[in-house]
């Protein structure tokens, strides 16, 4: 239910980052939020908000399992002798564990997404001229900028929410949060990352869409989108990924800190 919300969210984004700004001054046709869902639903219909669905609910599950196992068994293994951590330690587990993510999973989910919206194809007629066209290089197209992205968001989640946890339970490390407690927690962490990473997103958007041919790496991508198009276009479409994921986080980390706290007990009975 909550991804019949988010996708049209997610579309809006990924079109805003695709889009490059005009040269002479000329409007595309849109530039913002409001604008190209509105250009979206007048040339596409509804539907046309729910392209690259198909390959994004195919990677949830996966996604989210080697996120938050991959978490939790690195921020073990980097606690001090008594147990203890420290906020950097779970940035690098959660930069570690969102790298995994992105290698294994988001990496062809997102490349197949975001050519899929920017071809304006199904998944199958898409999926198959990607992989015939360019093999499974084409659905790994990105990698390095993925990893990046997904890295960044995931250490910078991870660490805002435990600092968040720490900071409200103070001495009491076997606590857990109430269910309002972690749903703002994870709605901070999410507005906190998107707001330090979108420059990432941003690049590794236009890596993997149709004209990726441009660029010849990331940093190529990063250079040319700043001088061409300006510093604040790597921030296109920021608003419209702070609305999806901002109340997104807050129910994953809700459901993370809920599901936790009953494997724990379940463990020490």
């Amino acid at each position: 239910a909550y991804g019949m919300f988010e996708r049209p969210m997610e579309y809006v984004k990924t079109q805003l980052q695709l889009h490059k700004k005009q040269q002479g001054g000329k409007k595309g046709p849109y530039s913002s939020m409001l604008s190209c869902a509105r250009y979206t639903f007048e040339t596409r219909g509804v539907l046309g908000f729910y392209r690259g669905l198909f390959p994004v609910l195919i990677g949830s599950f996966p996604k989210a399992g080697i996120r938050f196992g991959g978490f939790s068994v690195i921020s073990q293994r980097l606690k001090s002798p008594d147990g203890t951590t420290t906020p950097l330690r779970n940035l690098v587990a959660g930069t570690i564990a969102g790298a995994a993510e992105a290698t294994v999973a988001v990496t062809p989910i997102e490349t197949v997404k975001t050519k899929l919206i920017d071809g304006n194809k199904s998944f199958l007629q898409g999926f198959l001229e990607i992989y015939r066209a360019e093999g499974i290089r084409g659905i790994y197209q990105g990698w390095g900028a993925t990893v990046m992205k997904q890295g960044s968001n995931q250490g910078l989640r991870f660490f805002a929410f435990t600092s968040y946890k720490d900071a409200l339970l103070g001495d009491d490390k076997n606590g857990s949060l109430t269910s309002i407690q972690a749903l703002i927690g994870g709605m901070c962490s999410g507005c906190f990352s998107t707001l330090c990473n979108n420059p990432f997103d941003m690049v590794k958007t236009r890596m993997q869409g149709l004209e990726s041919h441009r660029y010849n790496s990331m940093l190529d991508c990063l250079k040319k989108v700043a001088m061409n198009e300006g510093v604040l276009t790597l921030w296109s479409g920021t608003l419209a990924r702070m609305s999806r994921v901002v109340p997104g986080q807050g129910v994953i980390f809700m459901s993370y800190e809920k599901i936790s706290g009953i494997i724990s007990n379940m463990v020490e009975k």
